[in-house]
């Protein structure tokens, strides 16, 4: 395939938005489970320190109380691993935090291991995709603990409170599986169907694709859950359904109407009986190939297929390694202009950089804003409460677990908005050691978080990412050959119902990963001009083999061959 000609004027460098970065948006319909479960796994370590009078051990059992914040989108199976990784994770960073400590005090040296470590610490959180909130918590902890005195003798205690913290934190995330133990599963296959249901209503490329999204992270999430049940059994109904409203949203195509769709959404999401749907139109009774797809995903050849696309992801060609570079020039540079300027503390600078690298360069730009925006008022919000917190050790206690919440309340709605409850709590954490001048702590602050970000969007304009583009021919291709499969499987009345189902799904993926890449290029800068007609094609025509092969009737259902569509390069 080659690329479409593209236009000679376009410039390389694309316009930063100011105000859109800075709006609010609707919370996360799951805001209240990382807000309430931080809160539970800090307030028995910090309450078990107050009771001893050892509140200055704090930032250890912290560390281990914050693996709290993961995992709440994961279903229960495949939480528990999940969440046990990032406590031993947090543990390892902050070994090799606490161990360089201890072994030097020159500044040059632990911004340097700091930087390091934030960048594998991003590199393996965006490979592992662990999700919200990512490297930050990891490298917030891991570098404050490089500048925080330490003995070798005192390392083991120390690591043992973050891994009882930590195996705590772990308990707290899967309680609710004891009350309701689908509950992951429910909420993804509610956003779904809330989507079809938008996309049936107002059909086009924005709504469909987040329709593909939704459905695709719905399919994602009941693989990975447990055993079928009855429940399950439901819930897979209820996701072919929204697929077929997204695939074939039109008036009479026989899918469900936006009004039932999202009356199924509200009944998914609440505490009640999941809808027992009847069979999507043109399917059969039964869904074929999702027990088959979750075994082979649990069998040793699907952990070993699976280890190698997490090496993939990690190796030499990985598209994350530009980032990776951002990420360890960015905060090396930050860390290295603090200690130049002698102003503050290295750690907050280099936590600032760390936190601003996203998928592409306009979204780094966007965290830049957010985030200073966020620090500056925070500094003002924790200048009024400081009086408060000095009252006494349990005053102290219950702000931190104040902001602890409503950090995760706010942060949703807009990352500057978060970093608002953010920078108050990251401040009163120091105040566990021993009181500190407030007009030093609040102008460090200020200025720590200024250079971090200065120098962090620098690194992420002067490393470039050319890569991007590369991801996209890549997704261009894979979707090519996710096509024609569902088209191939979808026409041969003698291919196997459950063949059919997962090249759907294998499409519908493909055409995420699609969106997604181009999404990430398009935020770039100096690089050649997107394919964005073969993007474009692309996308419609995935959409309309979808909406194809979601006509198929039962077990010997063929693609009407009247609507296969067009060649990927046709214009």
């Amino acid at each position: 395939m080659t690329d479409t000609p593209t236009r000679p004027g376009r410039p390389s460098v694309r316009s930063l938005p100011l105000a859109s970065a800075l709006r609010l948006s609707r919370p996360s319909d799951t805001w209240f489970k990382p807000a309430l479960s931080v809160v539970a796994a800090s307030a028995v370590p910090h309450l078990t320190l107050l009771a001893i009078g050892r509140l200055d051990l704090v930032m250890y059992t912290m560390a281990g109380s914050l693996c709290a914040l993961y995992g709440h989108g994961l279903p229960y199976a495949r939480r528990a691993g999940a969440v046990a990784g990032v406590v031993l994770g947090m543990t390892a960073s902050l070994a090799v935090a606490l161990v360089t400590a201890s072994l030097t005090g020159s500044t040059a040296v632990l911004i340097a291991v700091g930087a390091l470590l934030a960048a594998a610490q991003k590199v393996l959180c965006d490979a592992t995709r662990i999700g919200p909130p990512g490297h930050v918590i990891f490298t917030f902890v891991s570098s404050a603990a490089l500048f925080a005195p330490q003995r070798p003798e005192q390392i083991p205690g120390h690591l043992a409170l973050t891994l009882g913290a930590g195996a705590f934190a772990w308990l707290v995330v899967l309680a609710p599986a004891l009350v309701r133990r689908e509950g992951p599963e429910r909420r993804a296959v509610a956003r779904a169907l809330t989507a079809a249901a938008d996309c049936a209503a107002d059909p086009g490329p924005r709504t469909r694709n987040a329709a593909a999204a939704a459905v695709h992270a719905a399919w994602q999430c009941l693989l990975a859950s447990g055993r079928p049940t009855p429940v399950r059994r439901s819930l897979e109904r209820l996701v072919v359904h929204a697929e077929a409203a997204f695939a074939a949203p039109r008036p009479g195509g026989g899918a469900a109407g936006p009004d039932r769709l999202r009356g199924w959404a509200a009944l998914t999401r609440a505490r009640g009986p999941v809808p027992a749907p009847p069979p999507a139109p043109g399917t059969a009774d039964e869904l074929y190939g999702i027990d088959a797809e979750r075994a082979a995903l649990r069998a040793p050849e699907g952990r070993r297929a699976a280890r190698r696309a997490l090496l993939r992801r990690l190796g030499p060609g990985s598209p994350l390694l530009p980032v990776a570079v951002r990420t360890l020039a960015g905060c090396a540079l930050a860390g290295y202009l603090c200690a130049a300027l002698g102003v503050g503390r290295p750690y907050w600078a280099i936590v600032t950089a760390a936190s601003l690298y996203q998928a592409n360069i306009t979204l780094s730009w966007n965290r830049a804003l957010q985030r200073t925006l966020g620090n500056f008022l925070g500094v003002l919000v924790f200048a009024a409460v400081l009086p408060v917190s000095r009252i006494s050790p349990l005053a102290l206690v219950c702000c931190c677990l104040f902001f602890s919440f409503a950090a995760e309340a706010l942060i949703t709605r807009n990352y500057w908005l978060g970093s608002v409850a953010v920078t108050p709590m990251a401040l009163l954490v120091l105040e566990f050691g021993g009181a500190h001048p407030a007009g030093e702590l609040i102008g460090d602050r200020v200025l720590d978080t200024v250079l971090g970000a200065v120098a962090g969007f620098l690194a992420a304009t002067l490393v470039t990412n050319r890569r991007a583009a590369g991801r996209v021919e890549r997704a261009l291709d894979a979707t090519g050959r996710a096509r024609a499969d569902a088209e191939r499987t979808g026409a041969d009345p003698g291919a196997a119902p459950g063949a059919r189902d997962r090249a759907r799904r294998t499409l519908t993926a493909s055409l995420v990963e699609l969106r997604e890449a181009g999404d990430a290029a398009a935020g770039e800068w100096w690089q050649r001009a997107l394919p964005e007609q073969r993007l474009l094609a692309a996308e419609q025509a995935g959409h309309r083999t979808l909406a194809a092969t979601a006509q198929r009737r039962g077990p010997g259902g063929a693609v009407p061959p009247a609507v296969h569509a067009p060649s990927i390069g046709a214009e």
